[in-house]
This record gives structure tokens, C-alpha cells and sequence, in this order.
């Protein structure tokens, strides 16, 4: 069997485990800018998602003019491209973190590329609760947070758990474009390693890695939406 990968995948054997661009390495880069980007981001996402149904024409706390902000800042954000946004928003990760490249530098850019993203996907989660049981609520003297906690997150959970998925599946593709600025990763070892250097093994491997990633993250989210479902 090792012979077999030493022929075929020589590339591969090379780049070692625990080395600068090593497997495990880029794996962990990969996981930890996905989950902390996530993290951030989603919380972000959580606050701008709730406030564009809270404060909308139809809503709890309807207020045109925090409305209007919210949504603007949301579309502005979704309006540029991610590559473009790591070179945009670099002063602000010097401020953040101190450095403008490397894995925690990743970690800004990915947070605000992600957030608009994830804003729109909880609206759009949120805005299909049944605004019957929204109003039985408040009839019955509910306040705006037993709403949100009670009514909100309890009807749109599986939906809530779903859009995280595709988030998250979409944070590990723009983990690939943070390589731009040094931040590692299997994106960066599939191009920077495996496409520039034409060791086609080394891209075959990565990509497959980005993939078992992506299925696991699926599974799981499948399971957890279904899960809550059937609550």
C-alpha cells in the first residue's frame, strides 16, 4: 500500500503531516477559519437577520428608518466580492488583530464576507413563521423577547439549522480565496502547491479533502435540522 502511494501520489507523501504545508496543518487551518469565522460571523449574521424582520413594515418593532440601515448595510457588504473585500477591509483587520496576513488575519474578512450571506438566509427563515402565531403570542401579553426566544427560534429552528449548514459549506469555499492573503489552509495547498507547481496529486488530494469536509458538514446539519423537525 505505500509503495503504491509513493508511485502515485509522490507529491502527496512529501508535503508531510505536521510541516508549514503539511496535511494536518492545512487541516487545522481549515477548521479553525471555518468555526471562528463562523462563530462571528454568525452572530453578525443572527443580529442583522432578527433585525430586518423585528424592525420591518410588518414587524414587532417596526422602525423604517433602523430598517432601512440594516438592510443597506447588509446589501452593501453582499455587493463585493470576497477577493476584493480582503484587500478593502485590510486597515480594519491591521486594527483587529495587528497583522494584515496569515490565518487569524483570515479571520475579519471571513467574518464580514460571511455575515451578509447569513443575514439574508435567517430573514428569509424567520419571515416564514406563521404570523398568526406571532400575533396569538403578543395577544397573549408576550414580550418582544419571549417572541424571539419562544415563537421565532422555536418555529424556524430546522430552517435556522439548515441555512447555518449552507453557510458554513460556503465558508469553506471562501477559505480557499483567504489563501490570497497567507492564510493557509486545503485551498491554499490545492493551488498554491497543487496547481502552481503542476502537482496534480497534491490537488486531487485536497479537493477530495474539501469534499469530506463539505459531505460531513451536510451530514450533520441534515441530522440536527431533522432532529428539530421533529420537535
Amino acid at each position: 500500500m505505500l509503495n503504491f502511494f509513493e508511485h502515485y501520489f509522490p507529491n502527496v507523501i512529501s508535503l508531510g503531516w505536521s510541516t508549514d504545508l503539511g496535511w494536518g496543518t492545512a487541516i487545522w487551518q481549515t477548521l479553525y477559519m471555518t468555526f471562528v469565522s463562523a462563530f462571528f460571523g454568525g452572530i453578525l449574521g443572527l443580529l442583522f437577520g432578527f433585525g430586518l424582520v423585528l424592525f420591518d413594515t410588518n414587524g414587532i418593532l417596526a422602525n423604517r428608518p433602523i430598517f432601512w440601515i440594516l438592510d443597506k448595510i447588509v446589501s452593501i457588504f453582499r455587493a463585493i466580492p470576497f477577493i476584493i473585500l480582503l484587500a478593502f477591509i485590510s486597515p480594519l483587520t491591521q486594527l483587529l488583530v495587528n497583522t494584515q496576513i496569515g490565518m487569524t488575519a483570515a479571520l475579519v474578512p471571513l467574518s464580514l464576507g460571511v455575515f451578509p450571506f447569513y443575514a439574508r438566509q435567517v430573514q428569509n427563515a424567520l419571515v416564514s413563521v406563521d404570523h398568526g402565531i406571532i400575533e396569538a403570542a403578543q395577544a397573549f401579553g408576550a414580550t418582544t423577547g419571549e417572541i424571539i426566544f419562544k415563537v421565532y427560534l422555536r418555529e424556524a429552528l430546522a430552517d435556522l439549522i439548515r441555512v447555518s449548514t449552507v453557510t458554513l459549506i460556503s465558508l469553506v469555499g471562501l477559505t480557499a480565496m483567504a489563501g490570497a492573503i497567507g492564510s493557509g489552509g486545503l485551498g491554499n495547498v490545492a493551488i498554491s502547491v497543487g496547481f502552481n507547481r503542476f502537482q496534480n496529486d497534491v490537488t486531487w488530494v485536497a479537493t477530495l479533502l474539501i469534499i469530506v469536509f463539505i459531505f460531513a458538514i451536510q451530514f450533520t446539519g441534515d441530522l440536527l435540522a431533522k432532529h428539530a423537525s421533529h420537535k
